[in-house]
C-alpha cells in the first residue's frame, strides 16, 4: 500500500527538482537571449524561483518533515539517526542558504558582471546540495519508513501533508496565491524552462 503522505512528498520533490534544474538551466542562459539583453526578465524569473524555492519548501515542506515525519522515522528506525541528524542539519542550513542566493542574485543585478561567478557558484552548489538531500530522503528515511512505522503514523502524516500540498503540483487545483507566480516564472523564462 502506497501512503498518500508518501506520494505527497514524492511529488513534492518532483517538482522542487524540476524548479531547480530550471533554475540551472536559466543560469547558464544568462540574461542574453537570442542575441538580445533581456536582463529584467532574467532577473525576475531568477528572482520568482528562488522566492517560491524559499517560500514553499523552506516554510512548508521541511517543517512538516521535520516535525512529523523524521520523528516517527527515528523512533521506529532507530538506526537511521545518523542520517535523519544530517537532513536535520540540512534544514536548518535551508533558509539562509536560498537568502544568500537573493542577496547574490541582487549583488549581480545592481553591482553587474564582477558579482555573476559568486552566483553561479552558490547556486550551483545549492541545487547540489538539495538534489542529495532529497536524494537522502528518498532513499534510505521513506523507504525505513514504509517498513518500521504504524499505521497510527501514518494517519497522522497523510492528514498533515494533504492539507497543505505542493502549489506547483499539477494535478491538484492551484492555490491562487500561488498561481500569479507560477504563471510568472512560466510565461517569462524561454523554452526549455518556460514559455517565454
Amino acid at each position: 500500500m502506497i501512503h498518500e503522505s508518501l506520494r505527497i512528498i514524492r511529488e513534492e520533490h518532483t517538482s522542487l527538482s524540476a524548479m531547480l534544474q530550471s533554475l540551472i538551466q536559466m543560469v547558464r542562459r544568462g540574461p542574453m537571449h537570442d542575441g538580445q539583453d533581456d536582463a529584467a526578465a532574467y532577473f525576475d524569473v531568477l528572482r520568482a524561483m528562488l522566492f517560491y524555492i524559499d517560500e514553499f519548501p523552506e516554510q512548508h515542506h521541511h517543517p512538516k518533515e521535520s516535525t512529523l515525519l523524521f520523528p516517527r522515522v527515528a523512533k521506529a528506525a532507530p538506526h537511521t539517526l545518523s542520517v535523519i541528524d544530517q537532513l536535520e542539519r540540512d534544514h536548518a542550513q535551508g533558509e539562509s542558504r536560498v537568502r544568500q542566493l537573493m542577496h547574490r542574485l541582487l549583488a549581480w543585478e545592481l553591482l553587474g558582471e564582477s558579482r555573476r561567478q559568486a552566483f553561479v557558484d552558490d547556486v550551483t552548489d545549492y541545487v547540489d546540495f538539495y538534489l542529495e538531500h532529497m536524494r537522502l530522503e528518498e532513499t534510505v528515511v521513506l523507504p525505513e519508513a514504509e517498513r518500521h512505522m504504524s499505521e497510527a503514523d501514518w494517519q497522522a502524516l497523510d492528514t498533515a501533508f494533504a492539507a497543505n500540498p505542493d502549489p506547483l503540483n499539477q494535478r491538484l487545483p492551484r492555490d491562487p496565491l500561488f498561481d500569479r507566480l507560477f504563471t510568472r516564472i512560466v510565461m517569462t523564462a524561454p523554452s526549455p524552462v518556460g514559455l517565454g
